[in-house]
């Protein structure tokens, strides 16, 4: 029986790398996105089946503890129990201090780093009772840097480690490993329809001197899922074309 894997903001450049190596690293994958962007998702799912990827489609509302329990059960009668829990989605609504408002701090938060809570809760003690999982939480470099107008983003990026290493020990005696990845700024659709200027001045300041691949962060992902990465928990992978160090 293959192992099943929950991806959150997968229709995304990330995202889609993300799911695309997990199944063919044989898992099944259960790809998730908001109601809202129902079409996009199917249009999505049925270019993956295209492509020779067969994968399942869930709507959820991961700012909301309720809807992420629901799914969770949802899968869990439907298909199986999760083995697997890549926490990608994220989103980004830029300010300054001056100018933030209340409720982009908090919608930030809630779908950055609220998230994590509401999608791992439902899964992490039936991976401690079967005695192997693994739960990945995409962070980001601005989380360990920071970044001029997104101290709602930064700082939802930065408690995801705070999350990462108090679970690792929660799971380390049980098999379930918790870690997290930093992508610096990857060429995903969003970043290369940037003006060419912005991502000149970007990739001046990667020593590597290029933009990411979302397949590089996909590869980091396999790395950290794999049967015999069970050593490695509470630690986090940056992957930034040495940005920051």
């Amino acid at each position: 029986m293959k192992r099943i894997a929950i991806v959150t903001g997968a229709v995304g450049g990330i995202g889609s790398e993300i799911c695309r190596q997990l199944i063919k690293d044989g898992f099944r994958v259960v790809a998730t996105y908001r109601l809202e962007n129902e079409n996009k998702a199917k249009t999505w799912q049925n270019n993956l089946i295209q492509e020779g990827l067969n994968i399942d489609v869930m709507p959820v509302d991961v700012s909301d503890f309720t809807s992420c329990s629901d799914l969770v059960n949802r899968i869990v009668s439907d298909i199986g129990p999760v083995a697997v829990l890549i926490n990608n989605a994220g989103i980004t609504d830029d300010a300054t201090m001056k100018n933030i408002t209340s409720e982009q701090w908090h919608n930030v938060l809630r779908t950055n780093l609220d998230s994590i809570f509401n999608m791992t809760k439902p899964v992490f003690q039936t991976m401690c009772d079967n005695g192997w999982g693994r739960i990945i939480n995409i962070s980001s470099i601005n989380g360990q840097k920071g970044q001029f107008g997104q101290v709602n983003y930064s700082a939802a990026k930065a408690g995801i480690y705070g999350f990462t290493k108090s679970l690792a020990l929660e799971g380390a005696r049980k098999g379930v490993t918790v870690n997290s990845i930093s992508p610096g700024y990857i060429g995903t659709k969003m970043v290369n329809e940037m003006p060419q200027a912005i991502i000149d001045s970007i990739v001046k300041e990667i020593p590597i001197g290029r933009l990411g691949k979302p397949i590089e962060i996909a590869n980091a992902v396999k790395y950290l899922v794999d049967e015999h990465s069970g050593f490695i928990t509470g630690s986090d992978l940056s992957i930034n074309g040495g940005q920051h160090m």
